[in-house]
């Protein structure tokens, strides 16, 4: 049996097309067969590398008993949360009026309208006390749908109305340096102090809680807190949840003392664990999670895969992990873990800022040119027949899925990026963009408006920046590049509404918490005019503590300062300067190396 998967985007749903479910695609066409029956919807969440979701599909969906009751009882929808984040967020934040234990796979019961009266995470085939089968959940789900089905739509009645309420928001004033420090303060204070990291098991890379403890008003402000995020870092590459052979990070460890990993290696942690390494000086990090990134994540025609595999086949036999246990030689003649191909358009603009970052401050022309491949490929591939942004792509296909807040600023600070490793200013005109685009506003799912469904507000990190933290941060980048105060206010708005959340919940919020410090110290900015850009004027430049470091010829400075950016204003009259500026206010132009201090200087 083939059901409605096979022509689908998503590698995760099509691994499912040959189920003897009959899945239906997130999608109209599934709520209009569950209002025509009068059945419930079985929403089923999850992604390719899912390693529960692997288990839950053999053991479950892939059984023909199992699959009956669900097609007799259910509509069953079938969801990549990759694919479509927001309608993982709707759900996910239902699904916690049912259950504590979240995460993926993901299984909603929802009315024919899509509001949730039921939910839990995975099944067994078999009961596991305290825990039921697959099969019993569903006949107590379908005799409560049935039995007493005025008060399960009462009970999905009264979760939307009770998310709704918790998106709603109390703004405060901006947090200051003191305020900040104590944030840091709190995450310091959950530092495992014999194993390095934060918390007990299991373990967590947590790169937005490092990026945060990285920021240069911690580092001056909270050194103990800021050293807490380097012994993470530290312990961290040391150990088995760094791949040694291949260079990239997995998903998380599942003991304290970060051995036994997870083992999906995936786009978002190690893109982001790349500019911690960076800030960090850990050369030898960056050059092995740089080299994952580009040599396994990287696609053919531009653009990096959302994730690789935990699982592979190994003697006919499917095994988690054991081709990442293997060293260098005995991994020759094994086929590797699957990737999943789709590029995502946030994920892939913090792997272009990344490794546009990187690539410029270690003089590593390819990994700026990868970067370069990526934003061609996303913004060439990743649109809709109107030319908008979408999620993703995947073989050359966009997704029908709409692009999130996320996307947009995510991507917009990675091109930020590029545009000043390369001095190329299109990109940077192509954020701008961006910017505007998700500053006025963008549509969410349209299934989930119809249905009255509200997204759930993405304002907590997860495994990567939220989406209102990832806004922010790229309209302060636009900011620090002179294209007016308006951005700086935006991000200003975004940290003025979820400040106290932030405050008093750190570990959940350290984008934020970074784009807030990022708004209390002026920030530091160099731009170098030269014809040179490998020199050594150039090379000092981007070896300082600065926010903004742009090395441009004097014809690439012009056509910044044309485009808007006003931090190159003036910039293009002569050739081999450094401009060192705080806050756009800036010292007298230097053009000797020795003169530009690495260390961040007051003007």
């Amino acid at each position: 049996m083939t059901n409605r998967l096979a022509d689908t985007l998503s590698p995760y749903l099509r691994a499912h097309a040959e189920n003897p479910v009959d899945w239906y695609p997130w999608g109209e066409e599934a709520f209009a067969e569950a209002q025509r029956r009068d059945v419930p919807l079985m929403i089923s969440i999850g992604y390719s590398t899912c390693h529960w979701c692997h288990v839950m599909a053999r053991e479950s969906f892939a059984d023909p008993e199992t699959a009956e009751i669900v097609n007799r009882d259910f509509v069953a929808v079938k969801v990549d949360r990759e694919e479509h984040p927001e309608v993982d967020g709707a759900y996910m934040a239902a699904a916690s009026a049912f259950t504590q234990n979240l995460g993926w796979p993901l299984t909603v019961f929802a009315t024919p309208r899509g509001r949730t009266f039921f939910a839990g995470t995975y099944w067994p085939p078999d009961s596991r006390p305290p825990m039921p089968s697959f099969r019993e959940v569903l006949a107590a789900v379908q005799e409560g749908w049935t039995q007493r089905r005025a008060q399960a739509e009462e009970s999905a009645d009264a979760v939307i109305e009770a998310l709704a309420r918790a998106a709603e928001t109390t703004p405060s004033d901006l947090p200051d340096a003191a305020a900040l420090a104590g944030a840091a303060s709190a995450i310091a204070d959950r530092e495992d102090p014999q194993h390095g990291g934060f918390g007990g098991a299991p373990k967590f890379p947590v790169a937005t809680v490092l990026r945060f403890l990285q920021a240069p008003l911690v580092c001056r402000e909270n050194a103990p807190a800021a050293e807490a995020g380097r012994r993470a870092l530290s312990a961290m590459a040391a150990s088995d949840l760094r791949d040694d052979v291949e260079g990239g990070f997995f998903r998380y460890a599942t003991q304290r003392d970060w051995t036994v990993p997870h083992y999906e290696r995936m786009l978002t942690d190690n893109a982001q664990l790349l500019d911690v390494a960076l800030d960090d000086g850990d050369e030898p990090t960056v050059r092995g999670v740089a080299g994952f990134l580009i040599d396994v994540l990287g696609r053919e025609g531009g653009g990096f895969g959302a994730a690789q595999d935990s699982e592979s086949w190994i003697d006919g036999e499917r095994s988690e992990g054991g081709y990442y246990l293997r060293d260098a030689a005995g991994r020759r003649g094994l086929e590797p873990p699957a990737v999943d191909g789709k590029v995502i358009t946030g994920w892939n603009g913090l792997a272009i800022g990344a490794l546009a970052r990187a690539g410029a401050a270690l003089g590593e022309a390819s990994w700026v040119d990868a970067a370069r491949r990526a934003a061609d490929a996303v913004l060439t591939t990743n649109r809709d027949a109107s030319g908008a942004l979408v999620r993703a792509s995947l073989d050359g296909v966009s997704s029908t899925a709409v692009a999130t807040p996320s996307d947009l600023g995510l991507l917009a600070d990675g091109l930020f990026a590029l545009a000043l490793a390369t001095g190329e200013a299109t990109w940077a005109i192509a954020a701008q963009g961006i910017v505007d685009l998700a500053l006025d506003g963008i549509a969410g799912d349209p299934l989930l408006s119809a249905q009255g469904i509200a997204s759930s507000p993405d304002q907590t990190d997860g495994d990567l920046p939220s989406g209102s933290a990832a806004l922010a941060q790229a309209a302060l980048t636009a900011w620090r590049l002179g294209v007016g105060e308006r951005y700086r206010e935006a991000a200003a708005s975004v940290v003025h509404a979820y400040a106290a959340s932030a405050l008093s919940q750190p570990f959940a919020h350290g984008s934020l918490l970074r784009v807030a410090a990022g708004l209390v110290d002026p920030p530091r900015q160099i731009v170098v005019v030269t014809d040179d850009p490998a020199g050594a004027l150039a090379v000092a430049a981007r070896r300082a503590d600065a926010d903004v470091v742009g090395v441009v010829s004097p014809a690439q400075a012009e056509e910044f300062a044309a485009a808007g950016f006003e931090l190159f204003a003036g910039r293009s009259g002569t050739e081999g300067l450094a401009y060192d500026c705080r806050g756009f206010v800036c010292l007298l132009p230097v053009s000797e190396p020795h003169e530009l201090s690495r260390e961040r200087v007051a003007v």
